[in-house]
């Protein structure tokens, strides 16, 4: 098959939600896959437990920090070329990353990785802008749960996949996870289509795309405001559980990679299960507004009680508790997605995800030390719960700004009134 034989199947496709969801579904089971065993792959080069946790956090410190940097550019960038060539660019870059991880021998040659890999990476961001070039506003909320959904999906196949062959040999999960970042490429290359047209595209701009130009105008955003805050609180609290899940459930009960792996692919069955299937019906009976605040005061509850688990199994209840926290990045990205307009979806939505990255940096600071503070604590002890204390008092603090935010955007009509009216209100 010819270059502009190729191209022009590319053209007579039409953008569609199952193209990306097959692209997110795959880039989750790649990332997924590493997850239960970065953090024993780094214990290999470290000495003590409190080592390791320092030694991890410096590795997603890594990543978060040039992942800041280059997501606003690289989203920026997908608003003047299309989203699909930015798109194989983060595939390329996870391929790199996975395979370097796998063949490397000391502690700075992982640092280094992370670092070029969350340079190149961008997906989330992306992905989410492919889905507002495709959605109308008042469907957003719900696609975007579809596309949390696929996340989910990927966190069910990619952890369980990840703790078996981690459980043969720590490096073999990298390099399948290198193999799928390649056939993605070759989906994104051969298949997936444009979904950004040539009218709606825009100039590229420096000014606007280094992180905090770009955090400022997502601030000005209209009916957004505080709710940067909230992104910024929650999207922390998400980090610092992200940071910290594994060696916690590891310090604490003892757990090994496969056994990671089974409680992250539960993360991931709930995510499916609330995301894909029952999100749709809760957004007919609640606003996005109402949907985020519920979620929020869940999510500050299961925290909380993940961090007083005495037992493995109560990790487990309380996840598939937790009905409503899913729900909450679908509900506050609609909210972004609507308040920009159709020309500057990859620029917003990469500031979301610089934002996120921002949070992804500051959470090892935070969350490695506060876990290696604890890490001599006897098994079981409540205070190793210290890191999901951090994130609970996060999340309430996003559920006061939310709530104060959306009553002073209140109208005197019903709140269907307000859905109507501002499509755009309903998110590491």
């Amino acid at each position: 098959m010819t270059t502009s034989s190729t191209e022009t199947q590319h053209k007579a496709r039409t953008a569609a939600m199952p193209f990306i969801m097959l692209t997110v579904l795959i880039d989750m089971i790649s990332i997924g896959l590493i997850v239960p065993v970065l953090p024993a792959l780094v214990g290999k080069f470290a000495g003590s437990q409190a080592d390791t946790a320092f030694w991890y956090g410096a590795v997603a410190f890594a990543f978060g920090l040039a992942n800041f940097f280059g997501a606003p550019i690289l989203g920026a960038l997908s608003d003047k070329y299309g989203r699909r060539p930015i798109l194989l660019l983060g595939f390329c870059g996870l391929a790199l990353n996975f395979f370097a991880t796998a063949f490397s021998t000391a502690l700075w040659m992982l640092i280094v990785v992370r670092l070029v890999g969350g340079a190149m990476q961008a997906n989330a961001a992306v992905c989410n802008a492919y889905v507002a070039d495709i959605t109308p506003p008042e469907q957003r909320a719900k696609r975007f749960g579809m596309i949390g959904a696929m996340f989910g999906v990927g966190f069910i196949i990619g952890p369980v996949m990840g703790g078996l062959l981690g459980a043969i040999n720590l490096r073999l999960p990298f390099i399948v996870a290198g193999s799928l970042a390649l056939t993605n490429l070759a989906y994104g290359y051969f298949v997936l289509p444009e979904s950004l047209p040539v009218d709606r595209r825009r100039s590229f701009s420096w000014k606007f795309a280094n992180p905090l130009s770009s955090l400022q105008a997502l601030s000005r955003l209209k009916t957004v405001g505080p709710l940067v805050a909230v992104i910024a609180c929650s999207g922390l609290a998400q980090f610092v559980l992200f940071t910290t899940w594994v060696l916690y459930t590891t310090f604490k009960f003892d757990w090994g990679p496969l056994q990671n792996g089974q409680s992250l692919a539960a993360v991931g069955i709930m995510s499916v299960l609330v995301q894909g299937v029952l999100l749709g019906q809760m957004l007919k009976r609640l606003s996005p507004q109402r949907l985020a605040i519920i979620g929020l005061l869940s999510s500050t509850a299961a925290y909380l009680l993940w961090g007083v688990a005495s037992h493995g199994w109560m990790m487990y209840a309380i996840i598939f508790a937790n009905i409503f926290g899913p729900t909450v990045n679908a509900a506050i990205q609609s909210i972004i997605s609507g308040a920009a307009d159709s020309h500057n979806q990859g620029q917003t939505l990469g500031a979301v995800s610089s934002l996120n990255s921002l949070m992804a940096v500051v959470a090892p600071v935070i969350g490695a030390p506060l876990l290696g503070a604890v890490s001599s604590l006897p098994k079981g002890d409540w205070r190793i719960g210290a890191p999901f204390y951090f994130c609970a008092a996060l999340q309430l603090a996003s559920l006061v700004l939310a709530f104060l935010h959306f009553q002073r955007q209140r109208q005197p009509s019903e709140d269907t009134t307000i859905l109507t009216s501002t499509p755009e209100t309903e998110d590491v």
